[in-house]
């Protein structure tokens, strides 16, 4: 704010005390400064960028801005020097009307990081309105008959200014008939009137002229003058008299039209026509008067012909006059103030400017999301405004400076929860009832690349047939990101690692944007039952976010490979064929020899059979091979007819769609007690200790197969409870050791498969296997006893069978039970 030069000490403090205050309002939040009204443009308001406590350096890179509402561009900031300055003519009563207070709200606004900080900048008047009267010239109608210190209303200037410049004082030019006399009736106004001093006389001075001028309180005092005209009339000495000087009316602004504000009283004391009374307005009322009210020119009722609005007007002066109808008529005035109450009839006003949208769901609590501002054109307790913000989460209103608020962030934001907001700001008043308006705000989340592409499961089975094309499909993996855009593309990659000697890439391969599996080549089951490996997952934020997911790829067998003959250690024959000595004083179903065979495929793929192909000729052969065990023994008794040579073809036959078969030759000697060599000799000592034995071995079996079973359940049993209860533990994977003996079938033929046995694991828990077995059911001979024996398992593996042995095999599987994909 300017001020003079002159003035001494006394300035000096003036200027000490406004830049304390300033420096107060600074540190609560608000800086003020004043500016007096039609300042020149460039007038010098305040360092407002020293104020605010900002460097000038950073006022243009930090988007340094003033936001003034509805006021224009009357003030201005050199970004150069942070000085703010009037940009444009401020005129205060075109801004600001009769009101006391008069200022200008500003917003300054700085970002990185934002900050907003308020300023007021008072207007203060000037003395640049003179007083005017409403016409050139008033003329008073006096007759000469009016006595010494009779007053008569005249009319005042209004002065456009406030305060000392609109403090008005009358003057009179001289005269010896009439003083100006000043009434203060209230705030809005004075009354005037001329009080005369000396009786007139029309005959000698029928018409005066006077001069009224009026002279504000403002440096430099303006003044204002109107010429009264003043005329001395005869006979008609009586003019009306009001009741009342000035009537004073209260009117709520929503009052209706035709309602009754007051009725006039006033008398004459002249008779006839000199008596009678005519009511009017003066003639130059105001218009807003013309169109709100009117009068009965004979009764004397005013009543409201208009809507009144106190945010308009907030009252009327009313100038009424009373003639009566003498000739020449007399006059008299009166002054009727009519004030308008308020009522809440203007609902709040609102504004919303965004500032950050959308919002990043990872901003910091407390950032300004947008600016409301409120208004009520109501007073007092009708003006007085609250807000609130529905929904509460996760955002709040601060309220910042008076009906200013800032929408801040409350709470953290979650994208993936929810996308945007729908957010209704209420503004309401005080008034009864209250009134209420709503905006609305919507703030959309930018998404944060905060979660990683997530599996359905955390591991997947595959089952996939041995002798696949090379590059077949066999299994889509696919991970969903919750994020958006860019943040949830998904890419797949296989995590390397080493299958043997072998690198995982060239057993399989994942498309990196479809998630589909590939098998590069032709898989084996008998080389590789099982392949487990990670698929990884990656989106494409930054920094990129991944999960993994394990896949395990079951081989199921096919049946590719036919029975194999195993040869019987001091087997004789040509040929690999197998050489026998069979007495003839053996008996029906006694075994003689004995096929072994075995199939490197799986389940029914290994599950073999015998049969035994017809003789040459169509010839019944005296012997028999048992369907599932490869004994052969004989049907009847041998005699004499039979000849000394027999030749047995035995076709071993698998049960693999379709099925692969092998031929095995066994050559049968018939001898004669007492005619075996020394070999057929150890051959019938054998039998006769397998006799002897046989009894034991059936015990041992017994005793096994007991064992066996309860060893099963107790299994089956700690597995359950190890599989509910037992805590993760990591585990290890490798083959599981030697090959194993395989059940093909529950029919009960038992062969020996050459599996490798891996255990499935991985490093989030015990191998995941369930527990299968398969009992054997032997088929019986009838009257052969010695069918129902069982061998040892040493015979399994490939040792020399005494002719009355069996063999059985026995498989345990650990095996998961995944779902078949192929």
């Amino acid at each position: 704010m300017p001020f003079p030069r002159q003035g001494g000490k006394g300035a000096q403090r003036l200027l000490l005390f406004v830049l304390l205050l300033a420096a107060w309002k600074t540190g609560s939040g608000q800086v003020h400064y004043s500016v007096p009204e039609e300042a020149k443009h460039g007038t010098f308001v305040g360092r407002i960028a020293q104020d605010l406590g900002l460097e000038l350096a950073e006022l243009v890179p930090r988007l340094f801005r003033v936001v003034s509402k509805g006021r224009g561009d009357l003030l201005e900031v050199n970004l150069q020097n942070g000085i703010l300055f009037v940009n444009s003519r401020i005129d205060r009563e075109e801004l600001c009307g009769l009101n006391l207070e008069c200022s200008i709200h500003l917003e300054v606004i700085v970002d990185r990081p934002l900050q907003v900080f308020h300023v007021e900048v008072e207007v203060k008047d000037i003395n640049d309105n003179p007083p005017v009267f409403r016409g050139r010239e008033q003329r008073l109608f006096i007759p000469e008959s009016r006595l010494v210190d009779s007053h008569f209303p005249i009319e005042g200037a209004a002065d456009a200014d406030i305060g000392t410049n609109a403090l008005i004082t009358y003057t009179l030019s001289p005269s010896d008939y009439f003083s100006l006399d000043v009434q203060a009736s209230d705030e809005l106004s004075k009354s005037l009137s001329l009080e005369l001093r000396k009786s007139l006389d029309r005959e000698e001075t029928p018409e005066l002229r006077l001069l009224l001028t009026a002279t504000d309180g403002g440096k430099p005092e303006l003044e204002g003058t109107v010429q009264l005209l003043i005329t001395v009339l005869d006979v008609n000495d009586n003019a009306p008299l009001f009741a009342q000087a000035v009537y004073r009316i209260h009117l709520l602004e929503t009052t209706a039209n035709g309602t009754l504000v007051t009725t006039l009283n006033a008398s004459d004391a002249d008779e006839g026509v000199n008596g009678e009374i005519v009511f009017s307005f003066v003639s130059d009322v105001p218009l807003n008067i013309q169109k709100n009210f009117k009068i009965d020119s004979s009764s004397g009722e005013i009543r409201l012909i208009g809507r009144l609005d106190y945010e308009e007007t907030k009252s009327y002066e009313i100038h009424v006059k009373a003639v009566d109808k003498g000739s020449p008529p007399m006059s008299n005035h009166c002054k009727v103030l009519v004030k308008v109450l308020d009522v809440n009839d203007n609902a709040p006003q609102l504004a919303v400017t965004s500032l950050s949208l959308p919002v990043r769901e990872d901003t910091p609590l407390s950032t300004v999301i947008a600016f409301v501002s409120v208004s009520d054109r109501d007073s007092g307790v009708n003006g007085q405004v609250t807000c609130s913000l529905t929904p509460h989460i996760p955002f709040k209103l601060v309220s910042t400076f008076k009906n200013y608020y800032s929408l801040v962030l409350d709470s953290a934001l979650d994208r993936e929860s929810v996308s945007d907001y729908a957010l209704v700001v209420t503004a309401r008043d005080g008034g009864s009832p209250s009134l209420s308006a709503t905006a609305s705000v919507s703030v959309e989340v930018a998404d944060v690349n905060d979660n990683a592409p997530a599996f359905a499961q955390a591991e997947y089975t595959v089952f996939v047939k041995e002798n696949n094309p090379p590059g077949c499909h066999i299994f889509t993996v696919s991970a969903r990101d919750a994020d958006a855009q860019e943040n949830a593309l998904v890419s797949y990659s296989l995590v390397e690692r080493r299958v043997g000697e072998r690198a995982l890439s060239s057993y399989v391969s994942v498309h990196a944007e479809s998630g589909k599996v590939y098998a590069l080549q032709p898989l084996d089951h008998e080389e590789l039952e099982l392949l487990q490996f990670q698929v990884s997952a990656r989106d494409a934020g930054v920094p990129p976010l991944g999960s993994n997911v394990t896949l395990q790829v079951f081989v199921l067998d096919e049946n590719d490979n036919a029975p194999a003959l195993l040869p019987l250690p001091g087997a004789g024959g040509a040929g690999g064929a197998v050489s026998e000595l069979v007495w003839r004083s053996v008996g029906a179903g006694h075994v003689v020899a004995k096929v072994r065979a075995v199939d490197a495929d799986s389940g029914y793929n290994a599950w073999l059979s015998y049969e035994l192909q017809p003789a040459a000729g169509g010839a019944r052969s005296p012997f028999r091979v048992a369907l599932y065990t490869g004994e052969i023994s004989t049907t009847r008794s041998l005699d004499e007819a039979d000849s000394p040579r027999q030749r047995l073809l035995v076709l071993v036959r698998d049960h693999g769609e379709p099925a692969l078969t092998a031929t095995a030759t066994v050559l049968l000697s018939l001898v004669e007690s007492g005619q075996a060599p020394k070999a057929s000799s150890r051959v019938l000592a054998g039998a006769a200790g397998a006799e002897t034995a046989l009894v034991d071995v059936n015990v041992y079996l017994i005793i096994a197969i007991c064992a066996v079973s309860s060893l099963l359940v107790l299994t089956l049993l700690l597995y359950v409870a190890l599989r509910c209860w037992a805590p993760p533990s990591e585990g290890a994977c490798g083959p599981a050791g030697k090959p194993t003996l395989v059940c093909s079938s529950a029919v009960g033929s038992w062969s020996y498969s050459q599996q490798r046995r891996q255990r499935v694991c991985s490093g989030e828990g015990p191998p995941k296997t369930d527990l299968m077995a398969f009992s054997p059911s032997l088929p019986q001979v009838p009257g052969s006893a010695d069918e129902r024996q069982q061998p040892s398992e040493s015979e399994h593996l490939g040792k020399t069978s005494r002719p009355s042995d069996k063999s059985y095999e026995f498989r345990l599987t650990l095996r998961s039970h995944p779902n078949i994909n192929n």
